[in-house]
C-alpha cells in the first residue's frame, strides 16, 4: 500500500488491524513519487512520456514542492531527507518491507544505511505527523 511520510492514512485503522493479525504490510511510493527525494523544483520537468510529467502538474507540482521543503527544515543532522523518509515507515511495527526506487547505485547505499538505521525516535516522529498530507483525489493534468 502507499505509506509515507505525506499519506499517513494506513496508520489511522490498516496498521493496527495488520499488527493485531499478523499481516505484513508492504510499504510502496515511500518518497511520494520523487518528490521526498529533495530534488524536486518548481522547475522541475519530466521528460516526455513520463506519467509524473502528468501527476506533477501545475495543480499539484507547487503545493508539493512547499510542502517538501518545509519538510526540508525539520531533517536531523546526518541524515538526507531520503533516508528520514524511509525511516519514518520503518517506525511502524507492521511495515514489513519497502519498496522504493533506485536509479543510482548511491540510492542503494543511502537506502541501505536508512534500513540498516532503523525507525525514528518519538519526537520527530510526532513532528513529522503534522506534514501529514490528505490529498484530495483529482485530475492532476487538468
Amino acid at each position: 500500500m502507499i505509506h509515507n511520510i505525506f499519506d499517513q492514512a494506513p496508520e489511522d485503522k490498516l496498521f493496527p488491524v495488520c499488527e493485531e493479525l499478523n499481516i505484513g504490510v508492504i510499504a510502496r511510493v515511500p518518497l511520494d513519487e520523487g518528490s521526498l527525494g529533495g530534488k524536486m523544483t518548481l522547475q522541475t520537468k519530466f521528460p516526455e512520456g513520463d506519467w509524473r510529467a502528468m501527476y506533477f502538474g501545475p495543480k499539484n507540482l507547487p503545493p508539493t514542492i512547499e510542502r517538501v521543503e518545509k519538510l526540508k527544515t525539520v531533517v536531523p543532522a546526518g541524515l538526507t531527507l531520503p533516508q528520514m523518509a524511509l525511516r519514518y515507515i520503518l517506525s511502524f511495527p507492521a511495515v514489513s518491507t519497502i519498496i522504493v526506487g533506485m536509479r543510482k547505485p548511491e540510492h542503494v547505499r543511502q537506502n541501505i544505511v536508512a534500513g540498516d538505521a532503523g525507525g525514528l525516535d518519538a519526537d520527530l516522529l510526532s513532528t513529522l505527523k503534522k506534514h501529514r498530507w490528505d490529498r484530495k483525489p483529482e485530475p492532476w493534468a487538468d
